[in-house]
C-alpha cells in the first residue's frame, strides 16, 4: 500500500547532521521510502492513505545498538546493598554480580525469559525504539545461550520490532571453567559458535576485553573464529583499563568497539581507518559513577562516528529509555543533541552493519520513523524523561500513537 505522510518537518540524519526538510511529504510503499522532499516539489501520487502529521518532527526510527535485555533475575538488591557500602567484592562473594544472573538465566525457562525482555523491550519502543541489538552472554553455556538467542529471535517475530542477535559468550568466565580461561575461549571457537551460527541465531560476535574478563589474545581468537563462520564482530573495549582492545577490532573491521572510556588517540587512528563505530553508554558510566570521559575530541578529529546505545543490562545499566541517554550523552559526554541524534539513528545503524537500509530517512531505505510532537529535534534529547506525544511507523506502518 502506498502512502503518503504530509505536513510534517524531517530530520534525515543524513550524514549524520539534522539535514532538515521544513515542510514535507514522505511516500511509502512496500515497506520502504519510495519520495522524500519538500512538499511543494512533489508531484501528484496515487496514495491508497494520507496522512496528516499535524506538523511534527519526523526522525529515523530509533535504533539501541548495544543492549542485553535477556535476562533472568534482578540485581536491585545489590544496587541496594552498594550504596549501604557492601563492597562489590564482598557482593560476589555472597554469589551476586554477574554470577547471579547467570545463575537465575541458566535457570530460566526460554518462556520465562521470553516475558521478562518483553517488558524491557516494550519499554524501548515507547521511546521511538524500532530496531535493537541483542547480546546474548549471561548464559555462559551452549544450552543457555542458544536459549537467549532464540528468545531474541522470538521478539522480532512477536513484536513490531527489528532486532539483531550477537552471540557474547566470551562476557565472562564460567564456574565451571575457574582458572580455565582459555579453555573456555577453545570451548566456544570449537563447539558454540559453529553451533549457533549454524542454527542461524547469530548476527554478530562479540567479546569483553578487560583485565577482569578476557585478554586482547583470547579475544582475538573468538574473532578468528568469526572471520570463518562469515560473522562481523563488535567489542566491549577500554571501560576499565587500556588494553587497546579497540585497535584489535579494528583490524579486524569490527562494526563497532564498545564503552571506550580509556582508549587512547592511537585507538580512534585506527577505528576511524577500520570504519569502525564508537558506541558510547552514558548509562553503565552513571551508574557505575565512573570519572574517566571517552576520548571525544580525539574521536571528532579523526572522524570516528559515535554511536550511543542503553546498554540495558542487570548489572551496571538497568537503562529502560533510549531518549534519556540522548540527554546522558549531552551532559556528561559534553556532546551536542545533534551528535546524540545521529548516533542513535544512523551512526547506530552502522554500528549493527545496517546503515545501508537503516539510520536516515532517504529514498529506498525502510520506512521507520517517529513522528514528534516538539518543537525542534533538540527537544528529543532536552526532556528528561516522560512520554513525548509522537506516531511511530515500522516499514511504513504505523504501529502506536
Amino acid at each position: 500500500m502506498r502512502t503518503l505522510w504530509q505536513h510534517c518537518h524531517v530530520a534525515t540524519m543524513v550524514d549524520g547532521r539534522y539535514s532538515i526538510i521544513e515542510d514535507a511529504a514522505i511516500v511509502t510503499s512496500g515497506g520502504v521510502i519510495e519520495w522524500l522532499g519538500p512538499r511543494s516539489e512533489m508531484r501528484p501520487v496515487e496514495a491508497q492513505r494520507t496522512v496528516d502529521l499535524g506538523n511534527a518532527w519526523v526522525t529515523p526510527g530509533m535504533i539501541d545498538c548495544h543492549t542485553h535485555a535477556v535476562f533472568g533475575g534482578n540485581r536491585s538488591g545489590e544496587f541496594e546493598q552498594r550504596l549501604q557500602g557492601v563492597g562489590y567484592a564482598e557482593i560476589a562473594a555472597q554469589g551476586g554480580g554477574i554470577a547471579s544472573t547467570v545463575r537465575a538465566t541458566r535457570a530460566a525457562s526460554e518462556d520465562e525469559l521470553f516475558d521478562s525482555a518483553r517488558q524491557r523491550v516494550q519499554a524501548l519502543m515507547r521511546d521511538g525504539v524500532t530496531t535493537i541489538e541483542i547480546k546474548s552472554g549471561y548464559g555462559l553455556d551452549l544450552a543457555s545461550e542458544r536459549k537467549m538467542l532464540r528468545v531474541a529471535r522470538r521478539l522480532a517475530e512477536e513484536l513490531p520490532l527489528g532486532v539483531r542477535t550477537t552471540c557474547l559468550a566470551a562476557h565472562a568466565l564460567p564456574p565451571e571453567y575457574a582458572g580455565r580461561a582459555d579453555d573456555y575461549i577453545a570451548h566456544i571457537c570449537d563447539q558454540m559458535l559453529p553451533a549457533l551460527a549454524a542454527e542461524g541465531l547469530v548476527d554478530a560476535v562479540d567479546a569483553f576485553c578487560e583485565h577482569l574478563a578476557f585478554s586482547p589474545a583470547q579475544v582475538e581468537q573468538v574473532f578468528i573464529t568469526a572471520r570463518e563462520l562469515g560473522l562481523p564482530v563488535k567489542l566491549h573495549a577500554e571501560q576499565l583499563s587500556s588494553l587497546h582492545g579497540s585497535s584489535l577490532a579494528a583490524r579486524y573491521q569490527a562494526l563497532s568497539a564498545d564503552h571506550l572510556e580509556f582508549m587512547t588517540e592511537e585507538d580512534a587512528v585506527a577505528m576511524a581507518e577500520a570504519g569502525t563505530v564508537a558506541v558510547l553508554l552514558p548509562g553503565a558510566f552513571y551508574f557505575l559513577r565512573e570519572t574517566q570521559l571517552p576520548p571525544m575530541e580525539a574521536l571528532r578529529r579523526h572522524g570516528v562516528r559515535i554511536a550511543l546505545a542503553s546498554d540495558l543490562n542487570p548489572g551496571t545499566s538497568p537503562g529502560l529509555s533510549l531518549r534519556l541517554m540522548l540527554n546522558m550523552g549531552c551532559t556528561l559526554f559534553r556532546m551536542t543533541p545533534e551528535e546524540a541524534l545521529a548516533g542513535v539513528t544512523i551512526h547506530a545503524a552502522t554500528a549493527l552493519g545496517m546503515g545501508d537500509t537503516h539510520g536516515s530517512l532517504e529514498v529506498g531505505k525502510v520506512a521507520d520513523f517517529v513522528a514528534w510532537q516538539i518543537e525542534r529535534p533538540a527537544d528529543l534529547a532536552y526532556w528528561l524523561g516522560g512520554d513525548l506525544p509522537k506516531r511511530v511507523v515500522r516499514k511504513g506502518h504505523e504501529i502506536s500513537h
